[in-house]
């Protein structure tokens, strides 16, 4: 199996938020041409039988598998059940997947919680891009129309060789939605501009720069993916504000991370960790 066959991994628990992240895969995989793996992982715990676990394993995978034949009837989806604790499992699998995608919550989780910490965790660790699919925005079908509000990929970038892999996954997936816009979005400050050696006091000169820094990291992509209608937004202020608006009204918001993590021991940068846990719509985590 080469890298562009690996298949696309929708988690499941019979949540309502793991139905959408299925949903999203599915259609997803069709996109991409990719096929679907639909794995449900069983918990390690002594209150219930092996027998027990493995027969409702296999009813939910299998309800599963009906859903997303339904909704893309040219998938034939494998399945996988293993024991192990969910992110765990995830993060192993994510080794031989093209992504991993996730709800934003599972049955365990507190409702009070904006992310469930096995998504967050799978987020911070996969060696793949994992895909966080937000609970409560407009239906797919709603949110990807040609023409309308919801077809934007949005990709959150830094001004530097480190946003490469996100491009990359932002413009495939642009490319894969007819019609879709991709916007590029760099944040920045005069207190960034003097870490990187730009203006420090001058404002103008300082957007100038940033705007010019913007356009060499994404120079050439355009020529890859032709077909793709690039929006470079270099905003002066908030990354993470400007992304979370923006993924309101965007089919998917991408952003990287770290693969060797954040200082301090943390999973995802401040800017990743606000934008992965108040999105308004599906968001993909890019190990950089």
């Amino acid at each position: 199996m080469t890298t562009n066959d690996l298949p696309v991994i929708a988690a499941v628990d019979g949540s309502t938020h793991s139905r959408q992240a299925l949903d999203w895969a599915a259609q997803e995989a069709v996109r991409r041409g990719l096929p679907l793996l639909i794995v449900h992982v069983m918990p390690l715990t002594r209150n219930v039988d092996e027998e027990t676990r493995q027969r409702e394993a296999d009813e939910l995978l299998a309800e599963a598998v009906r859903r997303s034949e339904l909704l893309a009837p040219a998938l034939r989806p494998s399945t996988l059940a293993p024991l192990d604790f969910p992110a765990a499992a995830l993060v192993s699998l994510g080794r031989d997947a093209s992504m991993v995608v996730v709800g934003s919550r599972g049955l365990g989780g507190f409702r009070s919680l904006l992310i469930g910490s096995n998504s967050l965790a799978t987020a911070s660790m996969a060696s793949c891009p994992v895909v966080v699919v937000q609970d409560g925005g407009p239906d797919e079908d709603d949110r990807e129309g040609d023409a309308g509000p919801f077809s934007d990929i949005v990709a959150g970038v830094a001004a530097d060789e480190s946003s490469e892999a996100v491009l990359e996954f932002a413009f495939a997936t642009a490319a894969t939605r007819p019609g879709a816009r991709l916007r590029i979005v760099h944040g920045w400050t005069m207190f960034s501009s003097m870490l990187a050696g730009g203006p420090v006091f001058d404002r103008e000169t300082a957007a100038g720069s940033a705007a010019r820094g913007l356009a060499e990291v994404t120079s050439g992509w355009q020529e890859r993916y032709p077909q793709v209608e690039v929006v470079r937004e270099p905003v002066n202020g908030s990354a993470s504000r400007t992304l979370v608006t923006a993924s309101a009204t965007a089919a998917l918001t991408v952003i990287g991370r770290r693969r060797g993590g954040e200082p301090l021991g943390l999973g995802l940068s401040p800017v990743a960790q606000t934008t992965v846990t108040h999105a308004l719509g599906p968001v993909a985590v890019v190990p950089c």
